[in-house]
């Protein structure tokens, strides 16, 4: 068996790290540590911390699309297509917060971030994943394109942003009143009329 990249070593540590102690504790030096090495030599394979999360963030959309897809498979109609996108993806990220946190928080955050084009590259990765998500709930609700896959993104954000409260609540310890089941089941009938 072929020795692992530097590169994938990295980013399997900075996984890690993620897991165990949270963002907050992701950083070169700690990678470094585990790793055994220099922390340029963290630094050669990704020069800034962008360059880490960004690598570290298109695997988690792409299991974030596939959890959807998967979900979606066999559904009846769009009112059971639309229950089961909320529920995969509200569990697939209520599971990992500091996942959740990395993929739609961190990137609002970064310094510089809307100020250079240093993401272009990763947008530009980034665009067939969501549009594969976004078309794969869009196919299964009413009504035609455009509007379905608006309805699909207006359904994706709202998802999102239940996922958000009961981040922000778990970030400052202060536990919602509400269940996050029973929040997610509120959702879905709110889109449904169930």
């Amino acid at each position: 068996m072929p020795p692992k990249k530097t590169s994938d070593e990295i980013l399997e540590i900075a996984r890690t790290i993620l897991a165990d102690a949270g963002l907050s504790a992701l950083s070169f030096d700690a990678i470094a540590r585990r790793l055994g090495r220099s922390k340029q030599a963290v630094l050669y394979w990704f020069p800034t911390k962008r360059d880490l999360l960004a690598a570290l963030f298109l695997p988690c959309l792409e299991a974030e699309t596939e959890t959807a897809v998967t979900a979606l498979a066999g559904s009846t109609d769009d009112r059971d297509a639309i229950a089961r996108f909320i529920r995969a993806v509200a569990d697939f990220h209520l599971r990992d917060l500091d996942r959740f946190r990395m993929m739609y928080l961190l990137p609002q955050i970064q310094n510089g971030a809307s100020a250079d084009t240093a993401g272009a590259p990763l947008v530009e990765q980034v665009h067939p994943v969501t549009d594969r998500l976004y078309s794969s709930l869009a196919q299964h609700l009413e009504g035609n394109e455009p509007q379905s896959r608006k309805d699909a993104v207006a359904i994706h954000s709202a998802v999102l942003g239940l996922v958000l409260m009961v981040a922000l609540a778990d970030g400052l310890g202060d536990p919602l009143k509400h269940a996050s089941k029973d929040l997610v089941e509120s959702l879905i009938g709110k889109f449904t009329g169930r």
